[in-house]
């Protein structure tokens, strides 16, 4: 694909598809966005669960334009924004992009490992920190075709349960990587073991296992298990009503200090201001 095309899709709608597909890492709407923006994900229906995370819609109806804070979570989204069809690349850094106001965006979240399912023999690492049309992924025609469905929904709900039967039609025809499965899953725990015992388990030497996974995923196992113990510790952190210091023990880090150091990495904020919680006056983006 080539790179001039890849970063000539509208900016605005560009930008406002990365940040919804982001915006379930760090809670919904940033700061400044006003009382009409939403944000709601679901698990799919029709595409299988093992390779979609969710389906999801963010609306800003009836506020102004605002700024969302996008932190790298190892997934690939296809997005349907103000009539395009965009495949929003796994990203390796935080990035604060714009939201218009009147934005309604519907999309599909795949799994970390399961990008294939959607950009067939394209590896993930060519879309790291890129917004393709789909297009360019499936062809043009696939993609018309696609997008004349969805110009028909009555509203981003609907939209959504479009991509789900899209991705469940795309399942159909697709046979998942077992070794990045497993490697994907093992690098998730809090107690993963490290990169050189899973390749052995799984039968592939350490070069082996970092090539599929970089193809499947984007970037490598170190990266991905750093991102995944990130995505982990905040949700326990949020979901579980934890302090910082034991949602960090038991996602996986040495310490709090540990914690704080990776969450300014991939969010480039503090643990306090990317939950919410008083604290130091920073403000993200």
């Amino acid at each position: 694909m080539n790179d001039r095309s890849r970063t000539a899709a509208a900016a605005a709608a560009a930008g406002a598809a990365a940040a919804a597909a982001a915006s379930a890492a760090v809670g919904g709407a940033a700061a400044g966005a006003a009382g009409g923006a939403r944000y709601v994900q679901w698990r799919p229906g029709a595409a299988p669960g093992r390779q979609v995370r969710c389906l999801w819609v963010r609306e800003n109806a009836g506020g102004p334009a605002y700024r969302q804070l996008v932190v790298p979570d190892g997934c690939v989204d296809l997005v349907w924004s103000g009539g395009a069809l965009e495949v929003v690349g796994p990203d390796r850094a935080p990035r604060s992009v714009p939201v218009s106001g009147g934005a309604g965006l519907a999309g599909v979240r795949f799994r970390p490992g399961a990008a294939g399912l959607l950009l067939g023999a394209v590896p993930a690492r060519e879309l790291c920190d890129l917004q393709v049309p789909l297009g360019e992924v499936l062809g043009p025609e696939a993609a018309e075709r696609l997008g004349e469905r969805l110009g028909r929904a009555r509203d981003t709900r609907a939209a959504a349960s479009l991509l789900d039967a899209f991705a469940a039609s795309l399942a159909r025809r697709w046979t998942p990587d077992a070794a990045v499965e497993r490697a994907v899953a093992e690098l998730g725990r809090a107690d993963a073991a490290r990169v050189p015992v899973i390749a052995e388990e799984l039968g592939l030497s350490e070069r082996q296992l970092r090539r599929r996974i970089t193809d499947a995923v984007g970037y490598g196992p170190k990266t991905l298990q750093g991102v995944l113990r990130f995505r982990r510790a905040v949700d326990e952190a949020r979901s579980g009503g934890l302090g910082l210091a034991e949602a960090a023990v038991r996602a996986g880090y040495a310490d709090q200090a540990h914690f704080t150091r990776e969450v300014r990495r991939w969010s480039g904020v503090s643990p306090t201001v990317l939950l919410g919680r008083p604290g130091r006056a920073e403000r993200p983006g």
